[in-house]
């Protein structure tokens, strides 16, 4: 997993409310192991056409978006189906952080453990960087995880919540399991001191 620092990017505003996993990846591309070809797929109901051409109209089909890396979505971003393959599909495209009001608590989990860092604002923060980014489209954020707050275009400044785990966790670029295998001489030691 890579790491997550500090962030500056053009924001991709997708100020729908109610977002679920289905929307994000539809359940018919559920049959990868990986993330190969997910980014592909991402909001792929929204973002193409019955016969697979794209929907100039879609966001993430407009060329002044592309290479943004922070998503700015409606409230209760993530909900519905518990679906790793959501915040797969998210980073395979090239995001890095999605900003809303709420976020899923499942959804949430899922993107910590692979990269994708989810940045809960408050309702007037949120206000205040979405009148932002709609004044200046191509306008900048920059998320710093370490200190946990984004700066808005404006340079305000506003502050973010994380667990100690996953934070530690996205800072030096390790999942759960890459995390225990720090631990391994201490669990080794461990066993052969209690060995019987």
């Amino acid at each position: 997993m890579a790491t997550f620092i500090h962030l500056t990017s053009r924001v991709v505003p997708l100020f729908v409310d109610n977002i679920d996993t289905d929307q994000i990846i539809p359940a018919r591309f559920l049959k990868v192991t990986d993330k190969n070809g997910l980014g592909e797929q991402l909001f792929c109901d929204w973002r193409y056409n019955s016969d697979g051409s794209p929907k100039p109209e879609f966001v993430l089909n407009q060329p002044q978006h592309r290479g943004a890396s922070v998503l700015l979505a409606g409230d209760n971003f993530g909900c519905g189906s518990s679906r790793e393959h959501a915040p797969w599909a998210l980073t395979a495209f090239g995001f890095r952080a999605v900003i809303s009001t709420t976020i899923a608590d499942i959804f949430r989990s899922n993107s910590m453990k692979n990269g994708l860092l989810p940045v809960i604002l408050t309702k007037e923060d949120y206000r205040q960087l979405k009148e932002e980014i709609q004044k200046s489209p191509n306008a900048e954020v920059t998320v710093n995880l370490e200190q946990q707050k984004i700066i808005f275009p404006s340079g305000k400044q506003a502050l973010f919540p994380i667990d100690p785990f996953s934070k530690f966790c996205l800072l030096n670029g390790v999942d759960e399991l890459e995390y225990l295998r720090r631990f391994t001489k201490e669990v080794e030691q461990y066993e052969a001191n209690n060995a019987k």
